[in-house]
């Protein structure tokens, strides 16, 4: 008996499968992010059960030490976790896509070691304690890195890298100079630098929660013109796409996203880095979705390094910075070795 041969997809059941498999992803990434909250604010040194997560959520009681954990402690940290995980990476995304550069991030790019100088200039000079007068003069830093950056890098993707670790190169010394000289900033400074979702309260959180967002919105308006981008500054050009005003949102947008971040968690490394890779091998290389995709997986990588590093460690905790950047390693490794990177 014959056989009639496999019927070849359309371009549009191709479209529809694709498109199944991306929101499949996407849920799959919210339900690991939901996940790890729930981690975030049971596990710890002092664990606590679930249901006493929700009753501490939905019916706290007055002088429960576990209620005051929870609330005064857990849920701030889970909170500054998602917010600055969603900057990292879609500031990482934004990055990567601009600049088309594998191994561009904020802190490879001299964003966080600009922010980094600013805050401890500020502490230096102004006395600034809270971290929440630290926002200010992070995204200073931030945007002056920036703008030396991408000024001399002029957009090609491996001068901005090599622009990015001199201007890191020089900043590092002139943090310690100061330092040297001052023990409170060294004090306040090596606890915010190490990178930490502790200590952190909705104060913070409420001040720099409104860049977050509005960089969040510019990156989705990004999302179509770095799919062009991604093509080559000559075809965006006949697109017509307008290369230098992308680039300039652009850089507003990574300010905004990495400029929040730094100053509510700290200078926390390859988060940026290792999240857009993650994105693009889930969900291709649309930006559209890679950007939505790092949105979610950024918290899950910063709040599932919180949860790792109260774990590891006996009756303590190691830094949520110090595992990301664990973490993260690999992916840098892999892609300074030349391994295939989608969409980069």
């Amino acid at each position: 008996m014959l056989t009639s041969p496999a019927t070849v997809p359309t371009a549009a059941e191709q479209v529809a499968r694709r498109t199944r498999r991306r929101v499949l992803a996407c849920l799959l990434a919210l339900a690991a992010l939901a996940a790890v909250v729930v981690a975030s604010l049971v596990l710890g040194v002092r664990d606590v059960s679930l249901p006493v997560v929700w009753q501490a959520l939905t019916d706290p009681v007055a002088g429960d030490v576990d209620h005051q954990v929870i609330a005064g402690q857990r849920v701030p940290r889970a909170l500054v976790g998602i917010a600055a995980g969603l900057a990292l990476g879609v500031a990482g995304a934004v990055i990567q896509g601009v600049t088309r550069n594998p191994i561009a991030d904020p802190g490879l790019l001299g964003l966080n070691s600009g922010a980094s100088f600013a805050v401890v200039c500020a502490v230096w000079l102004l006395g600034l304690t809270a971290p929440s007068q630290f926002v200010w003069f992070a995204f200073l830093g931030a945007a002056a890195a920036a703008a030396l950056v991408f000024s001399i890098g002029s957009g090609q993707p491996v001068k901005l890298a090599l622009v990015g670790a001199t201007v890191t190169a020089l900043i590092t010394p002139l943090i310690t100079l100061v330092l040297l000289r001052d023990q409170q900033a060294f004090n306040l400074y090596r606890f915010w630098a190490v990178g930490s979702l502790t200590g952190r309260g909705t104060e913070t959180l409420l001040v720099v929660l409104p860049f977050i967002a509005v960089g969040a919105v510019l990156a989705a308006g990004l999302a179509h013109r770095l799919n062009m981008l991604a093509l080559g500054d000559d075809i965006a050009r006949g697109l017509g796409q307008r290369v230098g005003v992308t680039r300039a949102v652009a850089g507003l947008t990574i300010v905004l996203l990495a400029g929040a971040a730094t100053s509510l968690a700290g200078p926390i490394a390859l988060v940026g880095l290792a999240v857009p890779h993650a994105a693009r091998r889930l969900v291709g290389t649309d930006y559209r979705w890679v950007l939505l995709m790092s949105a979610l997986l950024g918290p899950v990588m910063l709040l599932g390094a919180d949860v790792i590093g109260r774990l590891v460690l006996p009756h303590s905790e190691l830094e949520a910075g110090v595992v990301a950047a664990a973490l993260g390693a690999p992916v840098l490794v892999a892609v300074a070795r030349g391994r295939k990177i989608a969409g980069v």
